[in-house]
């Protein structure tokens, strides 16, 4: 008798132990879960850290259009800086000098703008004079007054191109900033191509 009811009092406190400790593991996946569900949203806001807003990355592309006038740009930037410098050592003519002076001046600023938007625009510019090379060779083999002249002729007939070109990104160009780089050029431009068709025309 005595064994039995031994017996029946260790049933009854092994089934009190585990309904003591059911609530226990029940609260612990009931936090466990918590936990990884408030855990959720760190994740998803580490995978959108690690991804580049396209509001704020930076202006990689232009178009084709855009990038070709950058390009031509600091072409003929180049050329001007470089064919003045010529010319400043060279030329007799004191307007002539002068003007050459203005060039390298005004030129080499400009080509300091655009260097500045081609690298926001991830634009690689050209490191030498490409096609104007060839214009450099042929006015270094001139002197005194032919000198002067071939020149005052070249610039005459780059400006116009070039302020003819700036005036079409100035009116139509895509890219803002490129095109409010050849708005503001624009004057000094035109004001180079009137210097130099009237010094051209004064020299004999």
């Amino acid at each position: 008798m005595k064994t039995t009811i031994f017996s029946s009092f260790a049933v009854f406190a092994l089934v009190s132990m585990f309904a003591c400790q059911s609530p226990t593991t029940t609260d612990n996946t009931n936090a466990d879960s918590v936990g990884a569900i408030n855990q959720a949203p760190d994740n998803t806001r580490s995978d959108r850290d690690m991804t580049t807003d396209p509001a704020t990355s930076p202006q990689g592309t232009v178009d084709d259009k855009t990038r070709t006038f950058i390009n031509d740009a600091a072409l003929g930037g180049m050329a001007e800086v470089e064919i003045s410098k010529l010319a400043n050592d060279r030329a007799m003519n004191p307007r002539v000098k002068n003007f050459a002076e203005m060039m390298v001046r005004d030129h080499s600023a400009a080509n300091d703008d655009l260097k500045t938007i081609a690298s926001k625009k991830n634009v690689t510019l050209p490191s030498d004079l490409g096609k104007h090379k060839d214009h450099l060779e042929d006015l270094s083999k001139k002197n005194g007054a032919a000198f002067d002249k071939a020149y005052m002729k070249m610039m005459v007939d780059d400006h116009q191109d070039v302020v003819d070109e700036f005036e079409k990104t100035a009116q139509n160009g895509t890219d803002p900033d490129v095109k409010t780089f050849a708005s503001q050029k624009l004057p000094t431009l035109r004001m180079h191509l009137d210097s130099a068709k009237a010094i051209n025309k004064s020299l004999k």
